[in-house]
């Protein structure tokens, strides 16, 4: 799970005041409680006391294993008494304890130095929306991609636009399911308006869930993030060289948008061949034809794209207005 450095922090954040806030309204229900029922308040100090003693024998590794065993056995019977009073003043037994959103892990978000799965729904969540912000992901699924919006009539070259966008279909789905670190690059090709980034993106919310890290954004962004990042200015860019070159999955859409200048065409150069050498996945979409992807970049690009890329192709007319 290559996420960023930031975005582990922000999971941190979040699971420390999940514990926060837990274990600050779990205070502040004892202390209503303890002020309801007094017996309940010495019972707890009691506890308290029993439990300093019980560390301070164990940290000093003092020989009273007699006396543990008696100071354990009147901790056990305080817990039922304690027990016993709270359910007679119709109370949980565990009204007391924190409400942690996670309770294998306490809201820590490990356990035993293993990730808890709280932790990483968290990073998924936070992944999906920094994404929502750039792009329609929570509306672009392979469920409501509808191949019925496709004209049904075979073209002068044989094609026909339904089933080739069932196809497409398919293979982005199985692609999306089956994903890992050493998949397949992806290049959707066709006009405007037909799809490919509705497919990148539900590509992007299978991965997601899978706890791969993706990182989203069309060549004109990365391309002018990625250029002010190297002059300096990185107080408002969406898009580092580290964050496009280290994601399990890059979608980059709209390839050809890029402002044409030679720093632009040397950037999309360094993250084809970049990625390709370290063997991460890449997702392109474009509006451009073969013939169009040559004339625009390098031979090295171009051949990347047509040599190491799994072509996807739409056909028709645009589907938006449907």
């Amino acid at each position: 799970m290559a996420y960023s450095k930031e975005m582990y922090i922000k999971a941190e954040r979040i699971l420390e005041n999940r514990k926060k806030t837990a274990e600050s309204e779990a205070l502040l229900r004892s202390e209503e409680i303890k002020a309801k029922i007094p017996e309940l308040a010495k019972i707890q100090s009691e506890l308290a006391k029993i439990g300093i003693e019980i560390s301070r024998l164990l940290f000093y590794k003092d020989n009273a294993p007699q006396r543990l065993e008696e100071l354990k056995s009147k901790s056990l019977a305080l817990i039922e008494k304690r027990n016993k009073l709270l359910n007679e003043n119709g109370l949980d037994e565990n009204v007391l304890k924190p409400d942690y959103t996670c309770a294998a892990c306490e809201d820590k978000g490990f356990i035993e130095n293993r990730m808890c799965s709280c932790m990483k729904q968290v990073l998924k969540d936070l992944m999906r929306k920094e994404i929502s912000k750039l792009a329609p992901i929570d509306s672009c699924t392979f469920d409501n991609f509808d191949t019925s919006l496709y004209d049904n009539t075979t073209l002068e070259n044989g094609i026909n636009p339904r089933e080739k966008a069932e196809r497409a279909l398919g293979a982005s789905r199985k692609y999306a399911q089956n994903f890992s670190r050493e998949s397949k690059n992806l290049l959707f090709l066709g006009a405007t308006g037909l799809g490919k980034t509705h497919l990148s993106l539900a590509i992007a919310n299978v991965v997601i869930n899978r706890a791969y890290s993706v990182c989203y954004g069309t060549s004109y962004n990365i391309c002018e993030d990625l250029r002010n990042e190297s002059f300096g200015r990185t107080d408002y860019i969406t898009y580092t060289k580290n964050k496009v070159l280290d994601a399990d999955l890059l979608i980059l859409d709209d390839l050809g948008t890029e402002t044409d200048n030679q720093y632009n065409t040397a950037s999309i150069s360094n993250i084809i061949n970049s990625r390709m050498l370290s063997g991460k996945p890449t997702v392109i979409s474009t509006n451009y034809e073969y013939d169009e992807l040559l004339e625009k970049y390098d031979q090295r690009v171009a051949s990347r794209l047509t040599g190491e890329y799994i072509t996807i192709t739409l056909f028709g007319k645009d589907i938006r207005n449907k």
